[in-house]
Formats: structure tokens, C-alpha cells, sequence
């Protein structure tokens, strides 16, 4: 019996979230007394990338090198985890919360008759049963459930879990899913990909402005500093609502929500929608000149001032610090 952790990958390169989930799963394969071993799905990735996922605590990597399962199609991925799942005995899927994980781990649940937590942000504790804990309402609460059935699908939640690169390369070997054209029944026609720019959803960093910045002529100074700090840029609701920066861009409860290491607001005065997206970044600092912006009262450090003088400063730090 060994544990299952699916591995997302995005433009050949595994994502950041699913290294944390490998992390996770490798330590809950030691609580279970057994090995985790990692699947990836489609021929977009390289045979030294897979073989690195046992430096963050992978046994062994399953590869389904079938490129029709490069376009992330929801019904063939959950036919492929399922058989992978019942194939290697094991009782317990790992993977890292996203859009894809949700649609399937929403399915194989009832599949496989699994409990399902997602959100996690713990270890699970095994004293009387499986227990795990996990973020709701927006992170702003935590919750303590149960997985009763003998099957089990965790969902962690990004940035729960410190991924460390401190093991050695595993081996990859081939795993073949029986899948038929029915599996492939939904036909993706098209995806429009953000390029040349980090996305929001897997920054450690991110840089974010608001209705502060006065207009979209001032953004460089957002934009340089992220620069500095190889960061991914944001933005408030109502400068996106404005056309000043892309939609994508925003971060809010009814944007992007984000959990980086870091979180700077520059002029974002607070709004409870805004901080129900960035409630669970790790740190967050706050630049505003108004000392009684709400968002001071959510930061874990705060500089009143003028951002255009702030940012050119900081943008500068930084730089040195290259």
C-alpha cells in the first residue's frame, strides 16, 4: 500500500503547489508506515523533472506519457487516477487545491466511495481515527473533520506546507490507463494562457496596487519592484474595475485569492473583500499614507507614507540585495 500524489504540471515544469503536495504525501506515507508515489499525467514534461520529484520525498514516479491527457480533460483524469489508485493498493490521494484538483477529486470521491477534505492545512492526526484540519471562510476560521471511509482524498491547501529538496532522484516508470474515446468526450477547443508573467495562483511573492497609485501612467513603480523581488503582481477590485490592470490581475474574495510567502499591498485601503483573498499569505506587509486604512489592522508590518517615495526605495534594497 502506498500513498497517491497527483502532480500538476503547467508549461513543462511541475507546479509549485504540487511540490508541496509531494512533500505532504511522502510525510503522511510515513505516519501510515508505507512509501508515496507520484503520478503525472501527458508528455509535457521532461524524464529529469520526474525523476525530481524524489528529492521532495517521492519512493517511486508514475508516468501516463498520453498526450491527449495534456489538455487536462476532467472525465480521462479521473479514469486514469482511479485505476492508478485501485492498481497500487493505495488508500490515501494527495494532491495540491486547485481549479483542476476540485473538478476531480470532486468525482473520484464518489468513485472510489472516498472521504474528501480540502483546504487541509495539517498533518493528519491518526489518535482514534483521521483526523484532519482544515481552512474555511476564507481562512478565517479553521475546522477539524473526520475521515471515516477507508478511502481517503486530502486537498492541501497552497502554501500549508514547506516542500524541502532533500532526497535523491526516484525512478519513473510507465503506467498505462485503459481509457476510451468516452473519457474524451469533452473536447477543450481552446485555452488562452497568460504568458510571460508569474502567475498569481503559484507566486511565493506577489506585489500588489491599489486606487493609491492615482492612475495606470504610475504602475512602474509597482512593476519594478516586483521586478526586484521576482514577484507576481495584483491588484484591488476597483483598479481592474477601472481598466488600469488586466481583470486577472485581481485579488479579492471574487478574484484571485493568493497564499504567497510574502504579500505587499501598495495603496489597497483594506476592504473586507480584498483581505478574504490574502488571508492566507504567510506575510504581509502594508503601504499606505492614510495611518487609519483598515488594512494596517491585517498587517504584519506597516510603513505610512507615500508609496512613490516608499517603492523607488525598496525597489532599490532590493536590487542590492541581488
Amino acid at each position: 500500500m502506498s500513498v497517491l500524489v497527483f502532480v500538476e504540471v503547467a508549461d513543462g515544469e511541475v507546479k509549485g503547489s504540487s511540490l508541496e503536495a509531494v512533500g505532504y504525501g511522502a510525510e503522511v506515507a510515513k505516519q501510515q508506515g508505507t512509501t508515496a508515489t507520484a503520478i503525472v499525467l501527458g508528455t509535457s514534461i521532461a524524464a529529469d523533472k520526474l525523476a525530481a520529484l524524489g528529492k521532495y520525498g517521492a519512493a517511486k514516479v508514475l508516468h501516463v506519457a498520453d498526450e491527449k491527457l495534456n489538455n487536462g480533460v476532467i472525465q480521462a483524469y479521473v479514469q486514469v487516477l482511479a485505476q492508478a489508485f485501485e492498481q497500487t493498493g493505495a488508500k490515501i490521494l494527495i494532491v495540491a487545491k486547485s481549479s483542476l484538483s476540485d473538478a476531480v477529486t470532486a468525482r473520484l470521491s464518489v468513485r472510489l466511495k472516498a472521504s474528501l477534505a480540502s483546504n487541509v492545512t495539517d498533518l493528519p492526526s491518526t489518535n482514534g481515527g483521521f483526523t484532519v484540519k482544515k481552512s474555511v471562510f476564507t481562512g478565517k476560521a479553521f475546522q477539524t473533520i473526520s475521515l471515516a471511509n477507508e478511502n481517503k482524498i486530502i486537498a492541501l491547501k497552497k502554501s500549508a506546507f514547506s516542500p524541502v529538496d532533500s532526497g535523491s532522484p526516484a525512478p519513473v516508470e510507465t503506467f498505462s490507463a485503459s481509457l476510451s474515446d468516452a473519457d474524451f468526450g469533452v473536447k477543450i477547443t481552446k485555452t488562452d494562457k497568460i504568458t510571460g508573467e508569474l502567475l498569481l495562483t503559484e507566486a511565493d511573492l506577489v506585489v500588489s496596487g491599489g486606487r493609491g497609485l492615482k492612475g495606470p501612467e504610475n504602475w512602474g513603480v509597482i512593476l519594478d519592484l516586483a521586478k526586484a523581488l521576482n514577484a507576481a503582481t495584483g491588484c484591488s477590485k476597483p483598479v481592474s474595475d477601472l481598466d488600469w490592470r488586466p481583470h486577472h490581475e485581481h485579488v479579492g474574495q471574487t478574484g484571485v485569492k493568493v497564499a504567497p510567502n510574502l504579500y505587499v499591498a501598495v495603496g489597497i485601503s483594506g476592504a473586507i473583500q480584498h483581505l478574504a483573498g490574502v488571508s492566507s499569505s504567510k506575510c504581509i506587509v502594508v503601504i499606505n499614507k492614510d495611518p487609519e486604512a483598515p488594512f494596517f489592522k491585517a498587517a504584519d508590518y506597516g510603513i505610512v507614507g507615500d508609496a512613490f517615495e516608499i517603492l523607488p526605495k525598496l525597489t532599490a534594497a532590493a536590487q542590492k540585495l541581488k
